[in-house]
């Protein structure tokens, strides 16, 4: 086929009577890497990539990420079982650090860096170099007027100049006639707005990625009255970037006194979260006097350079275990995870791996304020604690702790088990006996807790500057208007002198016709001559 239309060419150049065009050569390895450079660092490319940017956030705003909240990631595995798995296939709980968002971010970097530099350098040149010469017909700007003058040409200009003397001018004459004239331009900060807003933009770009290569984020909980020291085994999930070294953690630490949550009591919105606070007692550092800080969900911690930020809390019931000789195996408080924000309805586990022969386990559910629901069944009415109530299901056998994998705290492996049913309600300092003789384990009561992040950035001012480098920036390309001056002084044989003023702006703009028509009317008052004439004012 292609040797077909090869020949049907070839005649139909000979009957033409020239020989056929040859084919355009094919792209060598380097034309093909000149074209896919100028294809990235196109600003089409760019706007597309920060679009795909914009849209990749997109599941990161709508779904639970692991590097926030550890615990909603896993209440949404709970709650979707068959759909969260596909969801981790794609990252869309590690939005930010998945390998799809990685390269939208590092080809976006590259593509501004390679339309934004160049631009800012022909920019540079551009204000370096002398306004543009008067054309030689005023009269086709968009705006143009003329009047005559006593003044000479000489002063003319110079009126001219005292009046734009916040622009850049320059001057020439022509020897023949005798005429001056004078170009002036003005607004060039639109320009350096615009070119320092896609610098800010690239510039923000990078201290993020700074951020993310020598900061880290780490998820913690903290049960009131316990304390915390800033190590990466207090942490329950860490996040380090890839220069942050363990031992250079800040040394901080500090205590949670106490947790407080208030709620509203009444009207539609019962149930609702009013405030939350927690009195923390900190040291910056083993040696550092102890300070204090309310903190809040807006009101962070800040010490040695790392942020304490409060993400959320729940209860931890305590319990206690004794074994079948009345021995106590386990004290502690437990925390449960709460499955609806509305009612605080918490499901945990408790595991007891010192019970006996055979260690325990029991799976919970809290209720911060029990009642009867609609369908007979036992729920929580309200988040506050106005009547805490815990069922528990008991197991005994082998909770599978000494095979080495790692289990999660809140998920009881049950396949080595015997059930032992289920308890009565139990209110703070009532028990249940195990049957089988397996012991007694009593509700004691319960404590809050707080779910934590503490987060270090070092590039974290870096990226507040550029962030309001490029709102400066796109102020000052919405708001300041770019124009070009002219004024053309001719003397004539009856010794008056005719000028010519013209104005062009780069944007259609009806203020810059207002001012071009005010410089025109001050420059003739300032030689106190007769009316201007317009002689055009196009649109």
């Amino acid at each position: 086929m292609a040797s077909d239309q090869t020949s049907a060419t070839e005649a139909a150049a000979a009957e033409r009577g020239r020989p056929a065009d040859p084919p355009p050569p094919a792209l060598s390895a380097l034309g093909w890497a000149r074209w896919t450079w100028r294809t990235l660092t196109s600003m089409r490319t760019a706007l597309i990539l920060l679009f795909l940017l914009a849209v990749g956030a997109i599941p990161g705003s709508m779904l639970p990420q692991r590097g926030v909240s550890v615990e909603q990631v896993r209440n949404y595995f709970l709650e979707h079982p068959e759909l969260a798995p596909w969801l981790d296939r794609f990252y869309l709980f590690d939005v930010y650090s998945s390998p799809w968002y990685a390269a939208i971010y590092l080809l976006l970097f590259v593509s501004l860096t390679g339309c934004v530099l160049p631009r800012a350098l022909a920019h540079y040149r551009a204000m370096r170099a002398r306004p543009p010469r008067t054309p030689r017909n005023l009269g086709r700007l968009p705006y143009s007027a003329t009047f005559t003058a006593s003044a000479p040409p000489a002063r003319v200009l110079g009126e001219a100049r005292t009046l734009l003397r916040r622009h850049r001018t320059e001057t020439e004459t022509d020897g023949r006639t005798g005429a001056a004239a004078l170009s002036a331009e003005t607004g060039y900060l639109r320009e350096t707005g615009n070119v320092l807003f896609h610098l800010a933009l690239l510039g923000l770009l990078a201290a993020l990625a700074t951020g993310s290569f020598l900061g880290y984020r780490g998820n913690m909980l903290v049960v009131e009255g316990d304390g915390f020291a800033n190590a990466v085994t207090s942490y329950d999930s860490y996040f380090p970037g890839t220069a942050v070294d363990p031992a250079d953690l800040q040394p901080f630490s500090f205590t949670l006194e106490e947790f407080q949550a208030t709620y509203v009591e009444e009207g539609r919105l019962s149930g609702q979260a009013a405030s939350f606070s927690a009195d923390l007692a900190y040291r910056a550092s083993p040696e550092a006097p102890e300070r204090r800080h309310t903190l809040e969900v807006n009101k962070p911690l800040s010490v040695g350079g790392a942020q304490v930020y409060l993400l959320g809390h729940g209860y931890a019931p305590e319990f206690r275990v004794e074994n079948a000789r009345g021995e106590v195996v386990f004290d502690q408080p437990v925390p449960f995870i709460s499955r609806e924000e509305r009612t605080f309805t918490s499901d945990g586990v408790v595991k007891v791996p010192d019970a006996g022969e055979q260690q325990l386990g029991f799976t919970g559910v809290f209720l911060p304020s029990a009642a009867e629901g609609p369908q007979g069944d036992l729920v929580s009415e309200f988040p506050a604690p106005r009547d805490p109530v815990v069922t528990l299901t008991g197991y005994r056998g082998d909770l599978g702790l000494g095979d080495g994998s790692s289990q999660s705290v809140f998920e009881l492996q049950t396949e080595d088990m015997t059930g032992l049913g289920e308890s009565p309600e139990l209110r703070p300092g009532e028990s249940w006996k195990l049957p089988d003789g397996a012991g007694t384990i009593t509700f004691t009561g319960y404590r809050d807790y707080i779910s934590m992040q503490v987060n270090s950035n070092p590039a974290r001012v870096p990226a507040l500057a550029a962030a309001s480098a490029a709102v400066l920036g796109l102020l000052a390309t919405l708001f300041v208007r770019p124009r070009r001056v002219w004024v053309r002084a001719t003397p004539r044989p009856d010794g008056r002198t005719a000028v010519e003023v013209a104005g062009l702006g780069k944007s259609e703009n009806a203020a810059l016709t207002a001012d071009f028509h005010r410089f025109a009317t001050s420059l003739r008052d300032r030689l106190r001559d007769g009316p201007a004439t317009e002689t055009g004012t196009k649109e």
